[in-house]
């Protein structure tokens, strides 16, 4: 209970101090000539946000790369050695052809269903439409160490000869399969794929509500006039309205690629990174928290980093071109 009021207090300060903050400068421009005034008010009102965003996220970004290139223990410099040795590790080229399954499967599944509901969602009628949505957007609703708990006990393993509880067992061994025991399953990586499922249960519902939001922008005369010309739905849909709402799509895309390129909590929660299902972030978080490796772990960090800024670069360049249609 009492962290629960400290966190409530932590909130109210937090709010009030803010607050102050802004009042403050505000009154400070105020205090100024018109004309100077009016220059320097948004530089007052940005510098606050962009101070907190030098201390939260620059500086240990540069901190990062620093001990990146020093031992475990952070203190002595040892170069590139870090970057040769996991690159060198066998292990670790496995934990980066995962994050590469991650990468290829999960953005494009969740985009070809979110388009599918979508397109579907905007068909049935308004009501039914705010129903059928709803249900697909909820899991969005739900933490991600949540959602691996429920999908573990769908995937849960029985010895034979005992009921299986597991959703997926239960039917496997109903059509007169062999229950296996899915989370150790690393042929052809089938663990990994099962914990692909559960992020793109969870994002689905994101990608379908940004999508049916473009879809509805596109004019209706166009897609009339596609009619008139004899075009089919497929048709229609391929070449007149996919073509209008990429923007969309690709933004729904790079987000959720850079929300995969850090997934952690399902794979800490499902099977702790063993049987091959370990990713970068987890692997920073084994070797900084549990192994207090702190050069390697910056190491597999900067890696990271590389690997999602071009991404970053790409969502920033789509949003602006998006507002540039707009």
């Amino acid at each position: 209970m009492g962290e629960i009021i400290y966190g409530i207090i932590a909130v109210v300060i937090g709010i009030a101090a803010s607050y102050g903050l802004y009042w403050l400068l505000d009154r400070l421009v105020n205090l100024l000539p018109n004309k100077v005034a009016n220059k320097i008010r948004v530089l007052g009102f940005v510098t606050p946000a962009a101070v907190l965003v030098i201390i939260v996220l620059v500086i240990p970004l540069i901190q990062t790369l620093i001990w990146s290139f020093m031992d475990n223990a952070g203190k002595k410099f040892v170069g590139l050695q870090n970057f040769f040795d996991l690159f060198a590790d066998q292990d670790f080229i496995d934990i980066l052809i995962n994050n590469f399954l991650w990468i290829a499967v999960v953005p494009a599944v969740t985009v070809g269903l979110g388009t599918l509901f979508a397109t579907l969602g905007n068909q049935v009628g308004p009501t039914r439409e705010k129903i059928f949505k709803s249900l697909i957007f909820m899991p969005m609703t739900i933490s991600f160490v949540s959602a691996a708990t429920i999908w573990s006990f769908m995937y849960v393993f029985v010895p034979p000869g005992r009921p299986q509880i597991g959703l997926l067992n239960a039917i496997v061994t109903h059509f007169g399969g062999t229950p296996q025991p899915w989370m150790t399953l690393d042929t052809a990586r089938i663990n990994s794929f099962l914990l692909m499922a559960v992020i793109v249960w969870l994002q689905v519902g994101y990608s379908m509500v940004i999508i049916s939001a473009g879809i509805k922008t596109v004019p209706e005369e166009t897609i009339e006039a596609a009619r008139i010309d004899g075009a089919n739905g497929m048709v229609i849909f391929f070449r007149i309205v996919v073509p209008q709402i990429r923007g969309t799509i690709m933004s729904v895309f790079v987000t959720v690629l850079i929300l995969v390129m850090k997934i952690f909590d399902i794979v800490l929660a499902m099977t702790g990174g063993n049987f091959k299902t370990s990713v970068l972030a987890f692997e920073f978080y084994k070797q900084y928290f549990l192994n207090a490796n702190t050069g390697p772990a910056a190491a597999i960090v900067t890696v990271l980093v590389f690997m999602i800024a071009p991404l970053m670069w790409l969502q920033i360049r789509t949003v602006r071109h998006q507002e540039t249609l707009r």
